[in-house]
């Protein structure tokens, strides 16, 4: 990785608000803990603005939350009461969000600005264990309607430019999320296509790429994603990498001891 063009990630981002209940779960979180708590390492520089692709947002056309401090959105349910007063105050960055919204449209994907949008859960609960200290600004980008694998992978690329001016691009979502089989009875499928998503992001980028956009023929796929929120931002990081190395995985974990997660790290040489 050269020293201008930042990396992009996607992270398979955990249950809920994690890293607020780390005394309470058995040290299940510690590896992905670990995993994020080195991005910075690896980044090297402080970005200028982090933007996360986040599979808790859907619009018509892609959304940008665009305000200067982003509230906080408690988008989880049946959690300890502490975990709804969680302040993750990291500013918002208007200037950013207007440069990912004029690319967008500038590429044919129509985007709007929301500058009421708050963090989700899946941005705070991976953003704090990178940067704990909230001095990062972050832009959240959604996902829109549809779901089209090929739409989210042009979004990316079209955001590519981002990675030369300072902006780190992560894919929060998960790579195996069925909430009806989220225990060991899911462990089967979970492997299966964990299995198929790291041999795929092995591949040359263009069978790579051709690979992701036929998801839904990978082994167990839709018992791993009976609806695909939750893998399509890995579409948009890779969009933004798409000729890139994949460090296959950047992270493995195993949640609840069955459950197999990977997170990936795209950038100029794949190197750890």
């Amino acid at each position: 990785m050269s020293s201008t063009t930042l990396p992009t990630y996607f992270l398979s981002h955990g249950g809920g608000p994690w890293p607020w209940m780390r005394a309470s779960t058995g040290g299940g979180y510690d590896a992905l803990a670990a995993a994020l708590a080195d991005i910075p390492r690896q980044v090297v520089v402080t970005p200028k603005a982090v933007l996360v692709v986040t599979a808790h947002w859907e619009g018509r056309d892609f959304l940008i939350s665009s305000g200067a401090r982003p509230p906080m959105i408690y988008d989880y349910s049946g959690f300890p009461a502490h975990t709804y007063e969680i302040q993750y105050p990291a500013p918002g960055s208007p200037e950013v969000a207007a440069r990912v919204k004029a690319l967008l449209d500038g590429a044919g994907h129509p985007a709007g600005l929301d500058p009421q949008r708050g963090y989700d859960h899946g941005t705070f609960s991976a953003m704090q264990p990178i940067y704990p200290r909230a001095d990062v600004p972050i832009v959240q980008l959604s996902l829109r309607q549809g779901l089209d694998p090929a739409v989210h992978l042009g979004a990316g690329r079209a955001l590519a430019p981002l990675r030369e001016e300072g902006v780190l691009i992560i894919g929060s979502g998960l790579s195996y999320h069925n909430l009806r089989a989220f225990n060991a009875t899911g462990a089967a499928a979970s492997h299966q296509f964990d299995a198929w998503l790291r041999e795929t992001m092995a591949l040359a980028p263009a069978a790579r790429t051709a690979r992701l956009l036929e998801w839904e023929s990978a082994p167990a796929a839709r018992m791993a994603h009976p609806r695909e929120e939750h893998l399509l931002p890995l579409m948009v990081a890779l969009g933004a990498a798409e000729g890139d190395a994949a460090a296959v995985p950047y992270h493995e974990d195993r949640f609840f001891g069955a459950l197999a997660v990977s997170s990936f790290r795209m950038d100029a040489t794949g190197a750890e």
